[in-house]
């Protein structure tokens, strides 16, 4: 039995109907060589072998009597693996984008907290068109925030998917799963008393938490009276930073990997991360003024989950996640020197420059980074109830170069759906998989209603970007740090100051197992 963390614990705590604390996948499947869809029942053994290497799925939540303190992980005596994996059939009429509209549907309902918080979904039945396998199935997942290890991200398809097609040979465990019981209401009252020693320690964290927010307020205030661009302080408001509804739309745009290598190398300096910074930064300007909303004034500011190194052992990369603050340069029309300030900007960042290479990460499994980085953003909305810090979040998650393999099955696509909360009606997330990026945008449909507009200001603004770059000496265009742009230096010190008083000053209260 192993109680919930501080911040585990949140993401319960801040769920709503309109807003889930889950994520949620789509991994499109080619079946070529079986000649047909995967049955339902090689899915199922596939998922029961490998269930043994991760515990967390065969854990419930145990609520404390009167709530008194955080839940506890506990063995679930009553898992049923049928109860958290499902068949759809559908009529062969339907393709990818139809099989996106039932990924949104899907997404919306809340996992139910009487069992463990996942569920996997098997869709057969696709239409075989020109944006999927001659045969293929698509497999739906879902897992909480809180069921995401928070150190080394392992969760639900970072033990089923594999390297190589030799590998994706299940692996039954050894001994049968025995479940211990469920702790008692008098063992759980126990626990709460017990805990009542610790007071002493979890006051002191609460002064220190009161103490970083009484000196980041202070901070504000010294700041605001300098004249000093207002991004700094307060994102402004947009029509998706608002309070969200239940309804969702996706979109993605597919860049193929050579395109954007190609761009990179003709502009010496620059990352791969400037670029898609770039092109996210100038979609969404673009959608604004299309969709007839006023243009803020100032740049939006996007918040970026970055892998930095870390200290602790039990991290497979020895990496961990953190995030940076990133002005997107907005108010700046020209696409050339827009790009210069969003890479100075980012390299002003004190975690920035503790960014781990891309080349390490690519030996993860995605959906590993894609957990952690919404752990730490959706974390980071605690941090933004002195002033809004940020407008969306935008995740770039480095993914292997060669195919993943799901029960031998070769993985085509995948199309990771993120969760939306009351103030981020959008977020984006980029995926490098095999041969081409992925820019995955997922909406409240209420608050971004033309996602289509969105995915067809992608392909424009690519070509632009492209002229733009073709037209222009980067190491022309004067230096952008804080000589001319003291938001660039500062903005990425408020971000590394919050980030740092976050991790400095947060009580994991991790308890070992009883």
């Amino acid at each position: 039995m192993q109680q919930l963390s501080e911040l585990d614990a949140s993401f319960l705590y801040m769920e709503q109907p309109s807003a889930p604390m889950h994520t949620c996948t789509v991994y499109v499947l080619n079946c070529s060589e079986l000649g047909g869809p995967l049955a339902f029942d090689t899915f199922c053994s596939h998922v029961q072998a490998r269930l043994h290497k991760a515990p967390r799925l065969r854990q419930r939540l145990v609520e404390v009597p009167l709530h008194l303190d955080h839940p506890y992980w506990a063995d679930d005596p009553e898992f049923q693996l049928k109860n958290h994996l499902h068949h759809v059939e559908l009529n062969g009429t339907q393709d990818q984008d139809e099989l996106l509209v039932l990924a949104t549907e899907y997404i919306k309902t809340p996992l139910r907290r009487t069992q463990p918080l996942w569920e996997m979904t098997l869709v057969t039945g696709l239409l075989d068109e020109t944006n999927l396998p001659e045969c293929c199935c698509a497999i739906l997942t879902k897992i909480h925030h809180s069921a995401v290890d928070g150190v080394t991200g392992d969760e639900l398809m970072s033990v089923l998917l594999d390297f190589s097609q030799q590998e994706s040979q299940p692996t039954s465990a050894k001994d049968l799963w025995r479940p211990k019981p469920l702790p008692s209401r008098f063992s759980l009252m126990g626990n709460v008393y017990g805990s009542a020693l610790n007071t002493p320690f979890r006051l002191a964290n609460l002064a220190k938490d009161t103490a970083a927010s009484a000196f980041y307020g202070l901070l504000i205030q010294r700041l605001q009276r300098l004249p000093l661009p207002a991004a700094l302080f307060s994102a402004p408001r947009t029509p998706f930073n608002q309070s969200v509804s239940p309804e969702r739309s996706y979109g993605y745009f597919e860049i193929p990997l050579p395109t954007v290598k190609t761009l990179k190398q003709s502009t010496p300096g620059i990352t791969l991360n400037d670029l898609i910074m770039v092109l996210c930064s100038e979609v969404i300007r673009r959608h604004l003024d299309r969709s007839g909303a006023p243009v803020p004034a100032g740049p939006l500011i996007a918040l970026s989950p970055l892998s930095v190194r870390s200290k602790h052992i039990d991290s497979p990369t020895g990496s961990q996640l953190s995030a940076m603050l990133l002005s997107l340069a907005t108010d700046e029309p020209d696409l050339a020197v827009r790009l210069k300030r969003i890479h100075d900007n980012a390299r002003a960042s004190n975690v920035y420059s503790q960014a781990i290479s891309a080349n390490r990460l690519t030996r993860l499994i995605p959906s590993k980074l894609l957990g952690l980085a919404a752990r730490v953003y959706t974390g980071f909305l605690l941090a933004q109830h002195h002033k809004p810090l940020f407008n969306l979040p935008i995740t770039n998650i480095p993914g292997p170069k060669k195919y993943l393999y799901f029960a031998g099955t070769r993985v085509d696509y995948l199309f990771p759906l993120a969760p939306l909360y009351d103030g981020i009606g959008l977020v984006i997330i980029v995926t490098s998989y095999a041969d081409k990026i992925t820019l995955s945008f997922t909406s409240c449909s209420r608050l971004v209603p033309n996602m289509e507009g969105i995915v067809e200001n992608c392909g424009q603004v690519l070509e632009e970007l492209k002229s733009a770059l073709a037209a222009t000496d980067l190491n022309e265009i004067e230096d952008l740090t804080e000589e001319k742009h003291p938001e660039n230096i500062l903005t990425a010190l408020v971000g590394d100051m919050v980030s740092l008083f976050r991790n400095m000053f947060s009580s994991p209260n991790r308890h070992p197992d009883k």
